[in-house]
Parts: structure tokens; sequence; C-alpha cells
């Protein structure tokens, strides 16, 4: 190879990236274009360059940053199932599965439901941060005090906590409930979903969306090493436990923020990394970028569907990947136990 050329690889990759840049611009335009009433082209045109009628100002003060908090979300999804996939070395793994969806549905539903005195639109994704969070964290503490940290021990840790936090959160569901509480705004956040943040809560998500990704990229190296086997990454020089557990704890972080903003959003985690491993191979370093573009398209693209496939009711965000997601899985599923 001469000097100055480009490594048939990486070109290959910088190409594919531009590629998934170029789809999350078109998934962009088409969920500004969304809705009760789509926007043409030149309407899109038109708002994007400061006409200020009342139909420029939707597409520009509503639309946008809810589209914007569709992508963010969508990238923290697509990374965090990259992250816990290379954890876990089986691209079955999704960000899920250690009880974070359980413990932010605790929390959740502690903060619609209870009175705590404080807005609810600010203790809500707090409190679901807290029990995505805290859930894995009890995990991690029962895999070090019982002595297991390997991948199996992990996920059945992961479900029992899942099932007592599930209890907990139906217990709660039919003990705060009454006639003036209605369990409706609960399940509605289970299903999932993106409300318009204001300039603040969108600059908090993408400050927060920037910053896990680069800790992700931290882990890139690692979960290379850790692809090849235990024994062969203990021989690059890599501690194994004290990885997997820090590594966890980043993957839960990503995970608490993505649902603290947008609730529990099925298979996004679980396709994306698995299509981006095809476009770019297994190297963790383009592959968290590659997870996070299309996870931020797939999302951007299926809240566009929720908000304009029943005028002027709103599907939930969850339903529509969950039934998009479903098939997906099915066919990866058949494909991983064909002989």
């Amino acid at each position: 190879m001469t000097a100055g050329t480009t490594p048939p690889e990486q070109g290959l990759t910088r190409r594919v990236a531009a590629l998934l840049a170029l789809g999350l611009a078109v998934a962009v335009a088409v969920g500004l274009a969304a809705g009760h009433e789509w926007a043409s082209p030149a309407r899109l045109a038109a708002a994007l360059a400061g006409d200020r009628s009342l139909e420029s100002r939707l597409i520009m003060d509503w639309r946008l940053p809810r589209v914007l908090a569709a992508a963010s979300l969508g990238a923290l999804l697509g990374v965090g199932g990259c992250l816990f996939q290379g954890l876990f070395r089986n691209p079955l793994a999704e960000p899920y599965l250690l009880g974070s969806a359980g413990g932010a549905a605790a929390g959740a539903t502690i903060a619609l439901l209870v009175p705590l005195g404080v807005p609810q639109v600010l203790v809500l994704p707090v409190l679901a941060f807290l029990g995505a969070w805290g859930a894995t964290v009890i995990v991690l503490m029962i895999g070090r005090v019982s002595g297991v940290m390997d991948a199996a021990g992990l996920l059945l840790a992961g479900i029992a906590v899942a099932a007592i936090l599930g209890a907990l959160r139906s217990f709660l569901m039919l003990a705060l409930s009454d006639e003036t509480v209605s369990l409706q705004v609960v399940l509605s956040w289970v299903l999932g979903g993106i409300q318009t943040p204001g300039p603040t809560g969108l600059a908090v998500l993408a400050a927060l969306t920037a910053g896990c990704l680069a800790l992700a990229l931290v882990t890139a190296r690692g979960l290379d090493l850790l692809g090849l086997g235990e024994d062969m990454a203990r021989g690059f020089g890599l501690d194994v436990d004290r990885f997997v557990s820090l590594a966890i704890l980043a993957g839960s972080v990503i995970v608490a923020v993505a649902v603290a903003f947008g609730g529990l959003v099925a298979f996004v985690g679980l396709a994306a990394p698995h299509i981006g491993r095809s476009l770019v191979g297994p190297r963790h370093r383009p592959l968290i970028v590659a997870s996070a573009l299309i996870g931020a398209i797939a999302v951007v693209l299926a809240d566009a569907l929720a908000r304009a496939a029943l005028p002027p009711a709103e599907i939930p965000l969850g339903l529509v990947t969950a039934v998009a997601g479903g098939p997906f899985f099915l066919l990866l599923l058949m494909r991983r136990m064909r002989p």
C-alpha cells in the first residue's frame, strides 16, 4: 500500500458512515414533514429558511425539537445495545436485559402516582434514571456477593431483579390508584414515547447523548479484546472482571438516560448493533458509531409513523418499534438456531 492511500476497510467504514449520516438526514426530513398534516418539501424549505408563518413555526418550534430528541433517544439505545452485545458476546442481547427496564418502570410509577411535591416533568426522568441505573447496580452487587460475574450468572440475576421490580410496580399501581389517579399515564409511559422538549431539555439531552457516546467509545478496545475470549483478553493485559463491571455500569448509565427521556422503547437496541455489524464488521469503535446512527434513524422514522398513522391520535412509540422489531428478532433467532 503506497503512502497516503486509505486502507480498504477504513475507506469502506467511512463510506458506510457517510451513507448512514445521509440516511439520518433523510429520516429527519421525514420526521419534520410527518404529522396530522404532512408538510411539503417547499414548506420544509421555507421553515428552515426562517419563514415565520404558523405552519413554519409549528415545524421549527414543535416538530424539530421532537425529531432531534427522537434521534438522541435512538442513538442512546443503539449504543447501549452495542455495548451489552459486546460484553455478553451475543447479538441477541439487548439494553434492558439486566433489569434496567423494570427499575425504570418502578421509578416512573412512583413519580407518576406518588405526590412528591416536585413538578412531575422534573421528577419523572430523575426517578426513571435512578431506577434503571439502580437495578443494574443491584445485579452487579448480587454477582459480586455470590462470586458469579460471568454472563450467565448476571443474566439470571437480571431476570430475578426484573421480576421483583415488576411485581413492585404492579403493587404500587394497585395500591396507589383510585378514582382521582389514572393508570393510563403509567401505561402510556411504559409503552414509550417522546415529548417535545424545551430548549433547555433538548440541550441537556444532546449533551448527555454526546457524553454517553464518548463513554461507550472508551470501552471499544476492551470489548474487542473480550471478543477474543477471556483468556486471550487477560493475555493482552485486560483486567476482565474489572472491565466487565465498569462497562456494565457505563452501559446502564446510557440505557438509564434513554429510558428517562423516552420510556421503554423495544427492539431498537437489539436491531441497530446487529445491522451495524453487517455493515462495518465486529470492531467496536466503528460499530458503536454505526449503531448510534442506525438507532437514530430507526427511532426518528418510528416516531414519525407514530404521529402520522392515526391522526389526530398518536400511537405509543414502543408499540411501533415492537411491531417492526418483533419479526426482525424472530428472523435473527431462527438464523441463530439454524444448524
